[in-house]
């Protein structure tokens, strides 16, 4: 391929680059200067580029085929096009406009994701007053009324609305765990419960000097859903329990009523601060649901979780062998006296 062509390639790239950024300019609310500095090696290599007749798709395509020096030669210019052209902010970069009456301090983006409260230690700390100040509209923002498939919600149940203890519409997730009827009868989660943290930098742990050992997330998520989402989304264990299959088809040989066995075992339960003791014990006396959703029931995972076996009045000292590796205590972080 001759200078000619290479010219040509580089005045397609360098109108392509200039045209996307004329319409990011009109775009933007951002009204940015471009000095002559700049404007002036465009305006030169634009008048001293051959026509453009030989830039054809073919030519394009014949760069791949070019020594190594010559390949070099065209990046070079290419960047150096792109360095001097005129580019807008991306919308996602730019400042948003607050109303005059915002409480939300005059941070920048960058301050506000590197604030202290997003890590350890002083997450442990934070409360759902300190997060929703910056993250209200997990809680305002509503399921769609009809989905791109042409679904309505108040047609359809969820999955979540299969048990009988769900109450009301459809709710989105931060509202179904905060805000919704069961969450405020059963639970008394905190953001923090779930949000332990994390590196704006990465989202995969264990990649950086700043997010090795504990890290309070799994890959791509903000949670790490094994110490959080499995203790209310996992499976039951029935065989462990010496049930002979799943609750599901196996409940009407209880009444339906987890209390038939769990009246003398394993009494001393739900102790811990994201729950509502008391409030579950009556709600399982009235409804097996009321226990099942949350140890069965709503299962994301194929797994359950190794709850702790308390000692409890009545149970003895002997421990089956499934159970010799299990915790005796909760976690202190949600252990009642650090309430």
């Amino acid at each position: 391929m001759n200078r000619r062509t290479i010219s040509g390639v580089l005045a397609l790239f360098l109108i392509s680059a200039c045209a996307n950024s004329d319409h990011d300019a009109q775009q933007s609310t951002d009204k940015q200067v471009v000095s002559e500095s700049q404007q002036a090696p465009i305006a030169d290599m634009a008048r001293n580029k051959e026509p453009l007749a030989d830039a054809s798709q073919e030519s394009v395509s014949e760069i791949s085929r070019l020594p190594v020096s010559e390949k070099r030669e065209i990046v070079l210019a290419q960047n150096s096009i792109l360095k001097a052209a005129p580019m807008s902010k991306p919308a996602a970069a730019r400042k948003p406009e607050q109303p005059a009456t915002t409480a939300i301090p005059d941070k920048s983006y960058d301050e506000a994701r590197w604030n202290p409260i997003h890590f350890k230690p002083a997450i442990d700390s934070a409360s759902n007053e300190q997060c929703l100040g910056c993250h209200r509209e997990i809680l305002d923002r509503n399921v769609l009324d009809q989905s791109p498939a042409g679904v309505r919600a108040n047609e359809t149940l969820a999955w979540y609305q299969t048990l009988g203890v769900y109450e009301g519409n459809q709710q989105t997730f931060h509202q179904r765990h905060l805000t919704g009827p069961l969450a405020t009868k059963l639970m008394d989660l905190e953001c923090n419960f779930c949000h332990q943290g994390n590196d704006p930098r990465e989202e995969a742990p264990a990649t950086s000097a700043s997010n090795q050992g504990d890290t309070g997330y799994a890959l791509r998520k903000m949670v790490d859903p094994e110490t959080t989402c499995l203790r209310c989304h996992g499976d039951m264990n029935w065989i462990n329990m010496g049930i002979p299959g799943s609750w599901a088809e196996n409940g009407k040989l209880f009444q339906d009523n987890c209390m038939t066995c769990h009246a003398a075992i394993r009494t001393n339960r739900h102790q811990v601060t994201y729950l509502k003791a008391d409030a579950i014990e009556e709600a399982g006396k009235e409804d097996s649901d009321s226990c099942y959703g949350c140890h069965g029931g709503r299962k994301w995972y194929r797994t359950e979780y190794p709850y702790p076996r308390h000692p409890w009045p009545g149970g003895g000292d002997a421990v089956p062998d499934w159970a010799k590796e299990r915790q005796t205590e909760s976690e202190p972080r949600f252990q009642l006296s650090n309430k």
